[in-house]
């Protein structure tokens, strides 16, 4: 499996991240950020993680025009060619539609890991060990395989898959057929998934041949796909871009799993626990950093916290922070914006960022 030539990664890089504020702008998303504090952004992690599953010439991008060139700075082994420029946000079907073309274009043998480019990930060798069973499993089938967190809390900001452990793959005793995806829950129902062993959270993680992921396109989004299908005689010409231009702004903004993942036969799903987080909030932030006797979070070089607990502080330009008094607050600070939130009033953030 290390460095198949026929493994390809695809990585959707085009989000605003807008409840990281001020740390992520429009400008900059989160993902172009080193969010962690390590020296490497969140969009350069989720290309290490991958490690040996694929060679860099097959790893692809797909992004928003305006943040090609932090791409390419960031990703230097990424083929330029292979940075895929959306002219508008439509959501995870078109992206997943338009890359999986083009991959063809170039392999129509390919076996693909789609992953969003914001995600943390505590244990990166299990993660490969996941990944590369899984895309064993794609390779000999023609199945689909999402990846499903063991959940560790009644969790209402995550989607799940209710898997049937009951039915699991002859080739792959780990990978299970899948029963039904559910929308994000309210408490009282994710309690009650949580009482039971056959619910996943859904990371957004897919694994396919894409030979697999066109033909569910054909059948489940026939517009969407001849649209793709049809660009394929330009595709790594000079006229991609303008006919990409053209036709995107056309398509249904609908996600991967409402257009396809819903409607198709062949779904599997793989458990898997290498402590994920989709790193959606400054909480989820908190939770997943390193903390202080008091639980406070310190990104940043000389931060001192004077009786302060449960706090986040994410203050990496700033040559000396003291903060006093604060219990459970968000501090962050990035340019011109300073924001001093209520951890329990975080979802207030995205609506400040509107208003800059």
């Amino acid at each position: 499996m290390t460095n198949n030539k026929n493994n390809h990664l695809v990585i959707m890089a085009g989000g605003v991240g807008s409840r990281f504020w001020p740390m992520s702008t429009k400008e900059c998303p989160k993902q172009f950020i080193d969010v962690l504090g390590v020296g490497r952004t969140l969009l350069q992690l989720t290309v290490d993680r991958f490690g040996d599953i694929c060679p860099a010439e097959n790893v692809w991008v797909v992004t928003n025009q305006q943040y090609a060139e932090l791409c390419r700075e960031q990703l230097p082994e990424v083929p330029v060619s292979h940075i895929l420029l959306e002219p508008c946000r439509r959501n995870t079907a078109p992206c997943i539609a338009y890359v999986s073309w083009r991959i063809k274009s170039e392999n129509p043998h390919a076996n693909i890991v789609v992953a969003p480019s914001d995600h943390m990930v505590l244990n990166p060798e299990e993660f490969r060990r996941v990944v590369k069973s899984a895309l064993a499993f794609t390779a000999s089938s023609d199945a689909i395989v999402t990846l499903g967190m063991h959940p560790t809390r009644p969790e209402t900001g995550y989607g799940y898959i209710q898997a049937d452990l009951s039915n699991a793959a002859l080739s792959d005793k780990e990978i299970y057929r899948v029963d039904s995806f559910k929308e994000k829950p309210n408490l009282a129902t994710a309690e009650e998934y949580i009482k039971q062993n056959n619910y996943f959270w859904n990371a957004g993680i897919f694994i396919w041949k894409v030979s697999t992921i066109v033909n569910a396109f054909r059948v489940y989004q026939p517009e969407m796909s001849r649209l793709f299908e049809d660009l394929l005689p330009i595709y790594g010409t000079p006229e991609e871009q303008a006919k990409i231009n053209e036709i995107y702004p056309t398509c249904q903004n609908i996600s991967v799993d409402y257009a396809i993942m819903e409607n198709a036969e062949e779904i599997y799903v793989h458990p898997a626990d290498f402590g994920w987080s989709d790193l959606g909030t400054w909480g989820s932030l908190l939770a997943q950093t390193q903390k202080d006797l008091y639980g406070n979070s310190l990104i940043g070089e000389n931060i001192k916290m004077v009786d302060c607990s449960g706090c986040i502080v994410h203050t990496t330009q700033e040559k000396k922070v003291v903060i006093q008094g604060l219990k459970n607050y968000i501090i962050a600070e990035k340019d011109d914006a300073l924001l001093v939130c209520s951890l329990n009033d975080e979802q207030k953030i995205r609506q400040y960022a509107e208003e800059n």
